[in-house]
């Protein structure tokens, strides 16, 4: 997401960070780097154009000019625009009961997914929400929302196949709505290739009549600068009152996020990152200004682990590592809860500097598949292997390469770095220290175990806008490479941020 305008970015503002005197010249220069980088994520031009007009005003003044680092200073005034071009503070939905939410955008956009993620997000935060099927005209449209609510755990009204009429199936949607137990209903619409007139009409009255408190646009975010113009024209049409961004995940360039909350003056409520119904969440705009930046997301990543990951068990694990007692069905209940936080390649990309870095890659170094492999020879071990490593005898490490599919090799190389895994964080050292730290505690509001997140967002110290103070997070050099379990070791090591000497056999070719 954002990758191509991140690296752009980056280019231009190292530029800046190396210069010492700050004049006209380089911030023009530097200005006109950005300018371009904006247009090639295909942001809309005017937008580009009075953006670059408002950092370079500010660029230009004396506490820039006068400052210590004044690249630093610009790159802080450059995020700070960026995230209210994004839309400043989070917006958050109208949900004064009974709430009415009606859902459009063209077919492709994601809007039947998009609604039963919603429904399972406003339904996880304590609301009873409903989903009607309001999609007449694409085929199966009605049976996938049927599908999706099923799957989510959430009541859905579905009418005959044969019927025709919008209206009427959103009248007798509210009747139904009244013997359940509700706070608020979504509406999925139907959608077309292109914005026409049928469905436009279709559209305003299907909205005049439910006189909803929130009309929400899902819009394609790889769509580009199409996106705006279909904004404006749904926007026309029911009144919008949001924006909901699909398929960040796939998106390489992100200009139309930039440029659809400057033109239509609606926020964007919401994004999806993934195909998976738990790939949805708020769109905070100071997070996602970071994150185009190459800062990251410390905050997403601990609600993610918060939402996802069993404490109890985490802390469990935690406590049998450091006591020594950690064994292979400890490290599988780990991985597992790694793989459900989703791809390895987003969860990286919350950690600070990880986007810098991942052009240089090698192929298939975030695979998934190699999680699996890992997994597959733990499963090839018996209960007693799993609980004791000491009795894996080469006869039985032969077995276990059979069984998995690995070979001998890669087995042997796993059983050691486990080995040696298990002996540094149980140790007395820099590792087992930061495990016992771990421990003792966590910030106000965050999960067990988790590290203090008031402290490494800099919260008492700065005020709202602040950059996150990166120098506060643990210095992870001595962490185990987990990844290098499966045998992908050796090669040589790709340049890496400080902080993410955990994954660093991601960044490692295979033998």
């Amino acid at each position: 997401m954002f990758s191509l305008l991140s690296d752009k970015l980056d280019d231009a503002f190292r530029k800046l960070r190396g210069v010492s005197n700050i004049t006209e010249s380089n911030i023009k220069d530097a200005m006109r780097d950005i300018r371009m980088a904006l247009l090639d994520a295909d942001v809309e031009y005017t937008v580009a154009r009075e953006f670059i007009a408002h950092v370079k005003e500010q660029a230009m003044g004396e506490k820039v000019l006068k400052s210590v680092k004044p690249g630093e200073q610009i790159v802080k005034i450059f995020r700070d625009e960026l995230a209210d071009l994004l839309g400043g503070d989070a917006a958050e939905l109208n949900l004064t009961p009974p709430a009415r939410i009606l859902v459009v955008g063209l077919n492709g956009a994601g809007k039947t997914t998009t609604s039963a993620k919603l429904a399972r997000r406003l339904k996880m935060e304590g609301h009873h929400p409903l989903l009607v099927a309001c999609d007449l005209v694409r085929p199966a449209a009605i049976d996938q929302l049927a599908t999706l609510a099923a799957q989510v755990e959430v009541p859905v009204y579905t009418p005959d196949a044969a019927e025709k009429d919008t209206i009427r199936v959103a009248k007798d949607a509210l009747r139904w709505a009244d013997a359940q137990e509700h706070d608020c209903i979504i509406f999925d619409t139907a959608g077309r290739q292109e914005v026409d007139e049928a469905l436009v009409d279709e559209l305003r009255r299907l909205a005049k009549f439910l006189e909803p408190q929130e009309a929400l646009l899902v819009a394609d975010a790889a769509t580009g600068q199409q996106a705006v113009r279909v904004a404006q024209t749904f926007d026309r049409a029911v009144g919008l009152t949001g924006i909901i961004l699909t398929k960040l995940d796939g998106d390489a360039r992100g200009g139309a996020a930039l440029s659809m909350r400057a033109v239509t003056g609606k926020p964007i409520k919401y994004m999806g990152e993934g195909e998976k119904l738990d790939m949805f969440g708020p769109f905070v705009p100071q997070r996602m200004a970071d994150r185009i930046l190459g800062m990251g997301d410390i905050v997403g990543l601990v609600e993610k682990a918060a939402e996802k990951i069993d404490q109890e068990s985490a802390m469990n694990s935690m406590s049998r590592m450091m006591s020594g007692e950690f064994n292979f069905n400890d490290f599988l209940n780990q991985m597992r809860m790694m793989q459900s936080l989703g791809p390895l390649e987003g969860l990286l990309g919350l950690l600070p500097g990880f986007s810098k870095i991942t052009k240089n890659l090698p192929e298939g170094a975030l695979d998934p598949k190699r999680m699996k492999r890992m997994e597959a020879i733990v499963l090839s071990m018996t209960k007693a292997e799993r609980a004791n490593y000491k009795l894996l005898i080469p006869s039985r490490r032969r077995r276990i390469a059979k069984g998995c599919g690995c070979t001998e090799i890669e087995v042997n190389r796993f059983i050691k770095n486990f080995k040696d895994m298990k002996e540094m964080m149980g140790g007395k050292g820099k590792m087992g220290g930061m495990m016992k730290q771990m421990m003792k505690g966590a910030g106000k509001g965050a999960p067990k175990g988790m590290p203090d997140m008031n402290a490494l967002m800099n919260a008492s110290q700065g005020g709202e806008g602040e950059m996150p103070d990166m120098s506060q997070l643990p210095d992870m050099s001595q962490m185990p490479d987990l990844t290098s379990l499966v045998g992908m070791g050796g090669g040589k090591r790709m340049p890496q941020p400080k902080g993410l000497g955990a994954f660093s056999g991601l960044f490692r070719k295979r033998r």
